[in-house]
């Protein structure tokens, strides 16, 4: 094989490879922005992109969202407190020619910013409001980053603190401090407690005094009441007791009453006692009774009786 095969051969494979170069596919996510000779000309893509080999050059830019990690930054604080925190950022490129032309490298010149940023925005807050107060930080540092990062064609979306560490001895009374806010809860929830338990007992108690009083009354106006049908019924029974002694009187006889006037006149004569006072009316009743008898046709008998009933009367 000749010299001059080589030469051709070369050649071809140069050539090849310049229009390989020359050639790319880009995604929907990329640009590229082509520079003819040292001269902006445009921004190309995505798709199929034709770059003059030796004469124009390219670069190329990421338009989707991404993030950037900060490292720790050391900050001071309005109450002069040294305080670390670290955060990220999520951003995108807007324009891809200001951020390839105004700014060498738009993600360090980022970083670099956020980091001074963050400096200055902690300068203005004290420790408390920096610890308490996350998410307004976070706008905070975002509006600041976007108002620096818009000349370089890149958006700011989000920012995000994830960790803010105190000095020891602020972290030390920072714990003292919440526990002496657990203790104080503790100690007003047990109050708030002991105070519900003393109005929960005395509310019982007033209301086991009125339930008392209550059946204390019912049971007076039972009792009252029970009194009041006992002397009734007492009362509807001597009634009852004299309607029937009267009844009964009223069907008792001479000869009864006799027979009574007798068995007394007899409980009278068995008597202990010496001296008896008799009523003129007992000779009258006797003589009324021998009558009777007589007429009964039982004389001699009766005489005996009578007789030994009037013994026993006289003596």
């Amino acid at each position: 094989m000749g010299i001059e095969a080589v030469l051709i051969i070369v050649i071809v494979l140069i050539a090849v490879f310049t229009v390989f170069s020359a050639i790319r596919v880009l995604p929907e996510y990329e640009r590229v922005v082509v520079l003819q000779l040292g001269k902006y000309v445009g921004t190309r893509g995505p798709g199929l992109v034709f770059i003059i080999p030796f004469i124009e050059t390219a670069r190329k830019v990421d338009m989707r969202e991404r993030l950037l990690d900060i490292p720790r930054q050391n900050a001071i604080s309005k109450d002069n407190t040294s305080i670390e925190i670290d955060f990220i950022f999520y951003y995108r490129v807007t324009n891809p020619k200001l951020s390839v032309l105004e700014v060498e490298d738009v993600v360090k010149a980022s970083q670099l910013i956020a980091a001074t940023t963050l400096r200055a925005v902690i300068g203005d807050i004290e420790l408390d409001d920096v610890l308490s107060k996350r998410e307004q930080i976070n706008d905070v540092l975002r509006i600041k980053l976007d108002e620096v990062t818009e000349r370089w064609g890149m958006k700011i979306t989000r920012v995000e603190i994830r960790e803010i560490e105190p000095p020891a001895s602020i972290r030390d009374a920072m714990n003292r401090q919440m526990s002496a806010e657990r203790e104080r809860r503790a100690t007003v929830t047990r109050a708030e407690g002991e105070r519900a338990a003393a109005i929960m007992v005395a509310e019982g108690e007033k209301q086991s005094a009125i339930l008392r009083a209550e059946g204390e009354k019912q049971s007076s106006i039972l009792r009252a009441e029970g009194e009041r049908q006992a002397q009734l019924l007492r009362a509807q029974g001597r009634a009852a007791a004299l309607a029937a002694l009267s009844a009964e009187v009223k069907t008792v006889d001479e000869k009864t009453m006799m027979l009574q006037y007798l068995d007394t006149l007899s409980a009278v004569g068995t008597s202990p006692a010496t001296k008896f006072v008799l009523p003129m009316e007992v000779t009258e009743l006797v003589n009324q009774f021998r009558g009777m008898m007589i007429n009964a046709g039982g004389s001699g008998q009766t005489n005996g009786v009578v007789a030994k009933h009037t013994e026993s009367a006289s003596s």
